[in-house]
């Protein structure tokens, strides 16, 4: 009887193994990337080249929208998409959680791209007039980093204004309606508010931060599938370089799908970081820097080793970049 029992239970764990391997099998069939209204990867939906090229690998590329970068990794954390694109402190605060994610690429900086946003006939003249005051951002989006530096370099401490977290659409209703003495923010939401409320720019990242835009995968899809990762940072790359040389033309692409006039758009689009690269030593220590400061505002619970989930990738790949 015990030989029987051995067999049926060698039978069930190849079923099972069996079973494993076409679940593996089917999440290589898919590429779920989660995207924000605005950047590069809207570029990239919409020009079909991916889907295209990743076809040809069996590969089924799904786009799912968010508002914003912390809502965006909550996704990635919870297993709802493989990839997609933030700014510097979403990850921070993800990894944090414990979020099983890897750095793939970055955009180059776009310091100007964000910024802390006065009322027009505001009496507020300086960060250090902030002290005391309302303001209103994203939490762990990449403008709370932004915030943090420019109180630091306006000798201010953290604890010395009053947070108010909201997400953008959110935000900018507070803001407008005097609920908030300033407003922490990015492009296209500022380049929006610049010009349709007249909002006054008291600072932005120049100097303090570089506003990366970081590419990020969860670490299972990273590993097991690296040449699609390779051919989705390939394609963002190319749409980047073309976004450069095309100013104009991105602008007329994007305005409609902002739902913005071509003005606004084309502000956003300028300031703007494009041409994704692996990331390089000097990018992880930045990264590092904006980690041990919320660690050390209280703002995470722990310190932590952003090297420690930094993607490798294949040799052949790292050295044709």
């Amino acid at each position: 009887m015990r030989p029987f029992i051995l067999r049926r239970g060698v039978v069930a764990l190849l079923a099972a193994a069996v079973s494993f391997g076409v679940v593996l099998e089917a999440q290589a069939d898919a590429l779920r990337i989660g995207y924000q209204k605005y950047g590069t990867l809207v570029l990239l939906k919409a020009r079909g080249t991916l889907e295209k090229r990743l076809a040809e690998q069996g590969v089924d590329v799904q786009w799912t929208e968010f508002p914003g970068g912390p809502q965006l990794l909550e996704g990635l954390n919870v297993g709802s998409i493989d990839f997609g694109v933030t700014g510097e402190t979403p990850p921070v605060f993800a990894q944090a959680a414990g979020a099983d994610l890897l750095y793939v690429a970055y955009e180059p900086p776009a310091p100007t791209s964000e910024a802390i946003l006065v009322p027009k006939d505001s009496p507020i003249k300086s960060v250090k007039d902030l002290k005391g005051k309302k303001v209103v951002l994203n939490k762990g989006s990449n403008v709370h980093y932004l915030l943090v530096r420019a109180l630091e370099d306006a000798g201010l401490k953290y604890s010395d204004i009053q947070t108010i977290f909201l997400p953008p659409a959110d935000a900018r209703a507070a803001f407008e309606r005097g609920s908030a003495d300033a407003w922490v923010i990015w492009d296209p939401y500022q380049a929006a508010a610049e010009q349709q409320l007249q909002a006054r720019t008291l600072r932005d990242a120049s100097g303090i931060a570089d506003n990366h835009q970081f590419y990020l995968a969860t670490k299972p899809y990273a590993e097991q599938h690296p040449k699609v990762i390779e051919a989705l940072i390939e394609e963002v790359r190319d749409v980047g370089e073309w976004a450069k040389a095309n100013p104009e033309e991105v602008t007329r692409q994007v305005a409609p799908i902002l739902g913005l006039p071509v003005d606004i758009t084309r502000t956003a689009v300028q300031r703007q970081g494009y041409g994704a690269q692996f990331l390089t030593p000097d990018v992880v220590s930045a990264q590092q820097k904006i980690a041990d400061s919320f660690y050390q505002l209280k703002l995470i619970p722990k310190p932590l080793v952003v090297k420690d989930v930094i993607w490798t990738p294949p040799a052949t790949v790292a050295k044709a970049n």
